[in-house]
C-alpha cells in the first residue's frame, strides 16, 4: 500500500511544490512549524533514512541543502533546522523548517497560512532554486 507521501507524489493527494527532480520532491508542510516549514522526501518508499542506500542518502542532503538555500532566499529567518523524525508517516522525510528561535524546531510550535498564502509561499521558493 502506498504512503500518504508516495499518493503526494503521485498527484493523488494535492501538495504545494517547491522541487522535484527524478528522485526526490519536496512540499511546504501543510501543519508547518513555521512558514516556509517544507520536506524533502525520496521518491522511492523507505521506512527508515538508515535505511537507505548511502547514494541515494546523499543526494537526498543534497537535494534538502538545495531547497533549504532556497528556503533562507524566500523566508525572513536566523536560519533554516533540519529534523529527520519519521515517525508520523513510514516514509523518509527530510524537515527543513527556517527558525529565529529553538521553540521552532520542538513541533510543539505551529503557525496557519491560507491556501493564497502557501501557493504564493511556494512559487517564491521555486523561483529561488
Amino acid at each position: 500500500m502506498s504512503t500518504l507521501f508516495t499518493k503526494i507524489i503521485n498527484g493523488e493527494i494535492p501538495s504545494y511544490k517547491v522541487a522535484e527532480d527524478e528522485n526526490f520532491y519536496a512540499f511546504l508542510d501543510i501543519n508547518p512549524n513555521a512558514k516556509g516549514h517544507a520536506l524533502c522526501i525520496p521518491k522511492k518508499e523507505e521506512n527508515k533514512i538508515f535505511d537507505l542506500d548511502e547514494e541515494t542518502y546523499i543526494e537526498l542532503m543534497r537535494f534538502s541543502r538545495k531547497v533549504a538555500l532556497a528556503i533562507e532566499k524566500s523566508v525572513v529567518c536566523k536560519r533554516v533546522g533540519i529534523a529527520v523524525v519519521g515517525l508520523e508517516v513510514p516514509h523518509v522525510h527530510v524537515h527543513l523548517i527556517p527558525i529565529n528561535e529553538m521553540k521552532e524546531m520542538t513541533f510543539q510550535s505551529k503557525v496557519s497560512l491560507t491556501k493564497d498564502e502557501f501557493e504564493i509561499l511556494a512559487e517564491k521558493i521555486q523561483s529561488n532554486l
